[in-house]
């Protein structure tokens, strides 16, 4: 007998399932990694109102924009998040359906003014000046050559600079001292003038002179108002957290739109909160901020105190800081060439070397040049804290929109104030005129139910006799009177 044969092997196992596709390599379907934010940052949070609000109109700053120390990096807008504030917002700017009116506004552009200047002769406007100065030639030559700062005066000096002739026409004129006497006064106070050497250069320093205390006095304390505003700015905690407080709101009322989540916003923007105005266009964004401010955050308030030298800063033109000290120190030098090129005084009332102050100049300018450097330091820091491009922005626009911000802000709070009095004498007024009805009516209740009263208490009476006449029998006497019987017979 055959034996059967041996059962066939078993199937060899199924090979492992392949490795799944690397990021990257053909054949991967994995999704991109979302974009990691810089400096440690957490996406903002997606708020979806029940209502579609008005927007912020505000200039987004990216993240990428800010540097590691940037304030919106730090800033804690969260804090501020309540369900009371953020109904707030929704029922005081819901978007409403809205013709939309345009109102054109005539731009007030400054008319240029128009200079007539009139070319008068030379000797015209010596002349004038001679007029109006009514001392000896050889006493002004003195005054010159002695730098006598009690008798000079800067507008002397513009005068003398400005319609003196040129050197080479003085040169012509002093060969006339001997005609000096059939001269015209102009011609003789030139001639006297044009034995002082180096006339012009002489001239230049000695304005120089006399200028210089006063451009330091005035350079000096807009330099400081600059550099102290922009630390106020930096270091004030309530300026943040009314910074923190917009930023909360924006994003929520930019719920939805290209301007949600967003990290930071240009300064300059909190100018705008004026634009975004309430349902019923009575209030704008920025009425309703300092409402909240006085009513949730009192401290925050102090901004307005912490930034006090805001407004003068407002005022300086930086740029113009620049070109003043860049010609201030031009002046310097050009005063050291003219010392060192000096020739020896032949006079002995010439005191231009020794009275002319080049050490102290050079020392003041260096003190002037230190706390400028120490100014644009200290503005440069303040914007890229806020992450605000210098070269987009100059230092005069970012503190002028923070100015007029602040003074916006102000007159927001007052107008709140008003109308909050308004308001509460329309209160006054409408619960004293509901007392006067109330009263009114009141009266009329009473005198009807006095009238009520007097009737029941008339007809009760009636009654009451009545009943007492059918009961007495009274009712039922014949009252007329018998006529009597008459006997006859």
């Amino acid at each position: 007998m055959i034996p059967p044969p041996p059962p066939p092997p078993p199937p060899p196992p199924l090979p492992p399932p392949p490795p799944p596709p690397l990021h990257g390599l053909p054949g991967s379907q994995r999704s991109p990694a979302p974009q990691l934010l810089p400096f440690g940052l957490k996406p903002k949070k997606e708020f979806k109102p029940e209502v579609t609000m008005k927007r912020v109109n505000w200039s987004k700053i990216r993240p990428q924009e800010m540097t590691e120390n940037c304030f919106w990096v730090m800033a804690n807008d969260g804090k501020y998040e309540s369900t009371d504030l953020l109904c707030k917002l929704e029922l005081t700017f819901l978007k409403r359906i809205v013709k939309l009116l345009k109102n054109e506004q005539a731009s007030l552009l400054p008319h240029p003014k128009k200079t007539q200047h009139t070319e008068m002769p030379l000797c015209v406007f010596l002349a004038i000046f001679l007029g109006s100065f009514r001392v000896p030639y050889e006493e002004i030559k003195i005054m010159i050559l002695e730098i006598d700062e009690t008798q000079l005066s800067e507008s002397m000096i513009q005068n003398l600079i400005k319609h003196l002739p040129d050197q080479k026409q003085l040169n012509e004129l002093s060969k006339l001292k001997n005609e000096y006497k059939d001269l015209s006064e102009p011609e003789q106070f030139a001639i006297v003038m044009s034995s002082v050497t180096r006339l012009r250069p002489r001239l230049s320093a000695i304005l120089f002179k006399l200028q210089f205390e006063e451009q330091v006095n005035n350079l000096k304390p807009e330099i400081m108002a600059v550099s102290t505003a922009c630390e106020e700015i930096k270091e004030s905690r309530s300026f943040s957290q009314l910074l923190e407080l917009v930023l909360l709101m924006g994003n929520y009322m930019n719920a939805g739109s290209r301007n949600a989540q967003t990290f930071g916003y240009n300064l300059c923007s909190l100018c705008k909160l004026k634009d975004t105005k309430s349902a019923d266009q009575t209030i704008t964004l920025l009425h309703f901020l300092a409402e909240v401010c006085e009513e949730k955050y009192p401290n925050v308030l102090t901004f307005l105190e912490d930034l006090q030298h805001l407004d003068k800063a407002s005022r300086v033109s930086v740029e113009s800081l620049e070109k003043s000290l860049k010609q201030m120190e031009g002046q310097i030098k050009q005063l050291g060439k003219d010392l060192e090129t000096f020739p020896q005084p032949e006079d002995p009332h010439d005191k231009f070397v020794t009275k002319i102050f080049l050490v102290q100049s050079k020392e003041q300018f260096k003190q002037l040049s230190t706390i400028h450097k120490s100014m644009e330091n200290l503005y440069r820091d303040v914007m890229e804290y806020y992450a605000i491009d210098l070269k987009k922005v100059s230092v005069e626009e970012f503190l002028t929109d923070l100015s007029n911000f602040k003074a916006m802000f102000t007159q927001a709070a007052k107008d709140n104030m008003r109308r909050k009095e308004m308001e509460e004498k329309q209160r006054r007024a409408r619960m004293a005129q509901e007392k006067a009805e109330k009263e009114k009516l009141e009266k009329q209740q009473k005198k009807k139910h006095l009238l009520d009263i007097k009737t029941g208490n008339d007809e009760t009476g009636v009654m009451d006799s009545l009943l007492e006449a059918l009961q007495s029998g009274a009712a039922f006497r014949d009252r007329r009177k018998r006529t009597p019987r008459f006997k006859g017979k």
